[in-house]
């Protein structure tokens, strides 16, 4: 195992004598002024063979297979969504219900407050109905 994954660059200096330090291949720069750094590819890096990525022939197409990506249930994706509508409306309206019975709470009106605590729990009770219109669906 004393070969490195890298072959020997001809042009660069004998390496110093001392710790075995595991070589560096040299930086690519396109267009480099020295002329080992623009080798070809394959002389560069040799470990790189023709059949490796995307250059296998047996990779005919790449990218998920046909029909990746489309919905195939549309009827149940929209019906999905509607709900959601609904419940993220109902959180909405019981976000501004709890603004409401809060100013009213701490005005001192708790009569209002109470009313509007009443509409809180009928708007949770309409989200967990639309939760358990449809069990197959969790």
């Amino acid at each position: 195992m004393s070969e490195s994954p890298f072959p020997r660059d001809p042009e660069a200096p004998d390496p110093a004598p001392g710790p075995a330090e595991s070589p560096r291949p040299p930086a690519y720069t396109p267009g480099s002024v020295q002329p080992r750094l623009n080798r070809p590819l394959h002389e560069r890096y040799p470990q790189i063979r023709p059949t490796s990525g995307y250059g296998d022939p047996r990779i005919r197409h790449t990218g998920p297979g046909p029909g990746a990506g489309a919905e195939q249930e549309p009827e149940r994706s929209a019906k999905l969504t509607a709900r959601l509508v609904l419940a993220l409306s109902v959180v909405v309206g019981q976000l501004w219900g709890l603004t409401i019975v809060v100013n009213e709470w701490m005005s001192g009106d708790t009569g209002t407050a109470w009313w509007g605590a009443g509409f809180l729990v009928l708007s949770f009770l309409v989200v967990l109905g639309l939760w358990l219109l449809d069990p197959k669906d969790r």
